[in-house]
């Protein structure tokens, strides 16, 4: 586009602040223009940064064949097509809003229980993570995140809205876990910048950890907000993916039970079916705040971003069937650990560990030992070669605001078992290829080091001069990155 052309658009429009500048998205336009495929692009790039759970989808499909009915667009269920095509109202279906209620209680064990009339569609967790930032804050004012955190958090909550978001700083020494400390620490850090600190918003289960946050965090979480009058915001998008021990904890049961008394009005939740379910092609996020206001300018705000109402009426007949919901999760929860063993346990063959995880679609890898030097630009500098030379999509840490060089987020639900096997194969090889280089440097270091330290009258053997150790610097140890 011309500078001209530039100028007649809006400082938005032509801006550069949407956050696609990143290496996490960076690593999607690699595996774009090569994408790999098990028949036709064997050598191309795996796509291991797009946390998409694919590993039950053919429950979903086996449920929609069943139930023919379920569809406007089938025998079966056209007669419902006028009703549900001409369907207009904002609110949403009323047996959709039923229907999601019943299934977020359902995902949490029954230990906890929604409000239809407090469930507010959005398009996507996107969708409803915006427009809760319209609602709860106004440009400028800020959110604390427990980091590392979600890359598109800066896009989905910052780029029209023009809030900000600050990091409360965790360290891998106790796990990434949240501490009250270090929310404190960041609270009172903001206001003596003269920021205003409108809330906090969580991953709970975390993108990109795979951890559940503790019932004990969440109730200080509940009461920090009540005692400071901020926001607090649980993007509870993974609920339904916990497939380990310890169980999960909802903010919704920790206020009915744990700290009943804490300020309901400044709770809110978001949640989709993009993660649980597999799908994100239907945009359906959810909004639900116990705030009257919010709940009142939320709806208003989904005018501009609602799900199709065939959608509604799908979903609201799958979600509805408990027993098949009930059958769905267990066996989707079976499949997801079987995966995670099979490719963390594939991982600890090389020597390569993982931060302990139960839940979510990815794993977050350790690689702190692979970097040249403990620097972000020695990790992105590895990611690039494993992006561009081993042709793995996997996010750098640094993409999600970890102070730490060397972790990364490594996705492994969104491809088929024999996949999975091609990229535990280039793993290993990339792996081993590494060591071997490391040995090398370190036996040419040490003979260089002796031969340094013998006295001048010592005469060297000439089969050791000959020696390509003796002879030449070795191989770095980290295979350069391409440009």
């Amino acid at each position: 586009m011309t500078c001209q052309g530039i100028d007649l658009l809006s400082t938005k429009a032509a801006g550069d602040d949407h956050g696609e500048n990143s290496s996490y998205f960076d690593g999607w336009k690699a595996y774009d223009t090569n994408p790999f495929d098990l028949r036709h692009n064997r050598g191309g790039v795996i796509q291991m940064g797009l946390a998409e759970n694919q590993l039950s989808l053919d429950l979903i499909e086996e449920w929609s064949k069943n139930h023919p009915d379920a569809s406007i667009c089938t025998p079966e269920g056209v007669s419902q097509f006028k009703r549900i095509a001409n369907f207009q109202d904002y609110h949403g279906l009323p047996e959709f809003r039923k229907a999601m209620a019943q299934f977020m209680g359902q995902v949490r064990g029954g230990k906890a229980t929604f409000d239809p009339d407090r469930v507010v569609m959005s398009g996507g967790a996107t969708g409803a993570q915006e427009t809760l930032a319209f609602c709860l804050a106004n440009p400028g004012e800020a959110f604390l995140v427990p980091t590392p955190y979600y890359p598109a958090f800066d896009r989905d909550c910052c780029w029209r809205s023009g809030i900000k978001l600050l990091p409360i700083e965790c360290h891998s020494f106790n796990d990434f876990r949240l501490t009250k400390e270090a929310l404190v620490s960041a609270y009172d850090g903001a206001r003596r910048q003269g920021i205003s600190v409108k809330g906090i918003l969580i991953t709970n289960p975390s993108n990109p950890l795979g951890t559940i946050t503790d019932r004990d965090t969440l109730a200080m979480l509940a009461t920090f907000a009540t005692e400071h009058r901020v926001h607090l915001v649980c993007d509870e998008i993974y609920a339904g993916s916990v497939f380990a021990t310890p169980e999960y904890v909802s903010i919704a049961e920790v206020i009915e039970r744990g700290v009943p008394w804490c300020n309901r009005d400044l709770i809110h939740i978001v949640y989709s079916l993009s993660k649980d379910f597999g799908l994100p092609g239907f945009r359906v996020g959810i909004i639900y705040s116990y705030n009257d206001a919010v709940v009142a300018a939320a709806r208003r705000m989904s005018s501009f971003g609602l799900v199709s109402s065939q959608t509604q009426y799908f979903l609201s007949r799958m979600l509805s069937d408990e027993e098949f919901i009930g059958r769905f999760l267990q066996e989707s929860k079976r499949r997801l650990a079987a995966r995670h063993e099979r490719f963390t346990s594939g991982l600890r063959e090389v020597g390569i560990g993982c931060l302990r995880g139960n839940a979510g679609l990815f794993s977050w890898m350790d690689l702190r030992r692979m970097l040249r030097e403990k620097t972000a630009e020695a990790e992105l500098e590895l990611w690039r070669v494993i992006v561009h030379q081993v042709k793995l999509n996997v996010s750098p840490g640094t993409s999600f605001h970890c102070r730490e060089p060397g972790w990364f987020r490594v996705c492994h639900a969104n491809m088929d078992d024999e996949t999975m096997e091609v990229a535990l194969g280039r793993i290993h090889d990339f792996v081993r290829q590494h060591q071997q280089r490391r040995v090398k440097a370190e036996r040419w270091a040490a003979n260089r080091q002796l031969r340094l330290s013998l006295p001048h009258h010592h005469h060297l053997n000439p089969a050791h001069l000959s020696s390509p150790l003796a002879l030449l610097s070795p191989q770095s140890p980290m295979v350069r990155a391409t440009s």
